[in-house]
């Protein structure tokens, strides 16, 4: 009787997702194959002084068969000098564009206390592109640029990093059914 009953018990739970993101971050390679949602984590990293919110988000979309786009550099050397003729600086800022371009989803999230310049103007290049998805709270230094500039162009918006990961996870779903329609 106690097996039939942990038997049963064991059919009721979920059954594992066999979905597992995969993290490409700069300067990895980004993969050829565009076989799963690619969602773009872009904001505030203040050269690493910023939170490491991307780990956070990956982790609560973790059961989601993604590839997250993370430009955050483990090995980032802020001696590298920011013109175009450093390699390494060069080799950033290009990953970066390409993981952009690459993206079906662009998130952005801008931290109180930061200035983010470099995510304002990725922002600016995708305004219209309808793929971005903006976490911008009070006491980021310019919220009134990016709340003015996400309602001129139809930005979706949200408040907290949980109503992020809820409005990408809808993303991906919406991404996930028109895929199959193809």
């Amino acid at each position: 009787m106690r097996r039939a009953l942990a038997a049963l018990a064991l059919l009721a739970l979920p059954a594992p997702s066999s979905a597992a993101p995969l993290v490409v971050t700069s300067p990895q390679e980004l993969p050829a194959g565009h076989a799963r949602p690619r969602i773009f984590l872009g904001g505030s990293i203040d050269m690493g002084r910023a939170a490491d919110w991307q780990a956070g988000l990956v982790r609560s979309l973790g059961d989601l068969d993604v590839l997250f786009l993370n430009p955050r550099r483990p090995d980032w050397n802020p001696a590298w000098k920011p013109v175009a003729s450093e390699p390494e600086f060069r080799r950033q800022v290009e990953w970066e564009l390409a993981a952009l371009e690459s993206a079906d989803i662009v998130v952005m999230y801008f931290a109180p206390g930061s200035q983010s310049p470099i995510s304002l103007l990725e922002m600016g290049l995708h305004a219209r592109g309808g793929k971005l998805i903006l976490l911008c709270p009070e006491g980021f230094w310019r919220k009134g640029n990016v709340d003015i500039t996400a309602e001129k162009y139809g930005i979706e918006q949200v408040a907290t990093m949980d109503e992020l990961a809820v409005a990408v996870r809808r993303r991906v779903t919406n991404w996930t059914a028109t895929s199959a329609e193809e």
